[in-house]
């Protein structure tokens, strides 16, 4: 998403927990045509991150006109194994760290007419086997930009929320986590980020990548018990 926003020309912060990394996506943003291209080092999984990695772009930009949120903490691809302390921290940065920077950037957005891009999945919107504390945490996402779309509009707001539902992407994490489980196709990273990028610019309220997301919410309602046969038939598991 970055690289896209810096072919547009845009002005961009960029924020992750490894500087070496954040360094060269940086470098590249300026190659591609960034006007200017930043970064923080932050960890979303500590209660004070959030707010600092806002505060720095509205200090070094001078305000936002998209706030993009999508960072996920690690989790295994498996059985739940009880372990609720893991769902417990996994709030943190998949949850609670995405609501402490909407409110904190949402008056500036005000100001600017600004759009708010929330990265969620199919995981948001239907149970998945193996994903239960990641999928928790996607329902909390839904839930919550849900409710407070409705009620910015209800404010007559100026603020737009974007709520997007991903299948698989093929990142290199993703990839790693699904090996050998995961019969379905990866579809491509820079394709979905650039219809996020669009969805956000568009105003839209929703995305569903790829397209046949969208048919698979819809059948879960008026065919769950097929839907559960396809999603369990997708995975590869022996008792």
């Amino acid at each position: 998403m970055a690289y896209h926003y810096a072919r547009f020309g845009a002005k961009i912060v960029i924020t992750a927990r490894r500087k070496k990394i954040l360094e060269k996506v940086i470098e590249k943003c300026l190659n591609l045509g960034a006007q200017e291209a930043l970064y923080v080092s932050a960890d979303m999984s500590i209660e004070t991150d959030p707010e600092k990695v806002v505060d720095f772009a509205l200090e070094k930009l001078g305000g936002l006109d998209y706030l993009v949120l999508n960072h996920v903490g690690k989790s295994g691809f498996a059985m739940w194994n009880g372990d609720v302390d893991h769902i417990r921290w996994l709030m943190k940065p998949n949850f609670f760290s995405y609501v402490q920077m909407a409110w904190r950037a949402l008056p500036s957005l005000e100001q600017s007419k600004g759009s708010m891009i929330v990265v969620s999945s199919m995981a948001g919107k239907m149970s998945n086997p193996f994903a239960a504390p990641y999928t928790a945490t996607k329902c909390a996402l839904n839930g919550f930009f849900g409710s407070l779309n409705h009620e910015l509009a209800m404010k007559k707001s100026n603020v737009s929320i974007s709520i997007c539902t991903l299948g698989l992407i093929d990142t290199e994490s993703a990839i790693n986590a699904v090996r050998g489980i995961i019969t379905t196709p990866a579809y491509p990273a820079t394709e979905a980020a650039l219809n996020i990028i669009i969805t956000g610019a568009t105003r839209q309220q929703e995305l569903y990548y790829p397209w046949f997301t969208y048919v698979m919410n819809l059948t879960k309602d008026w065919f769950p018990s097929l839907t559960n046969h396809i999603i369990r038939n997708a995975l590869n598991y022996n008792p």
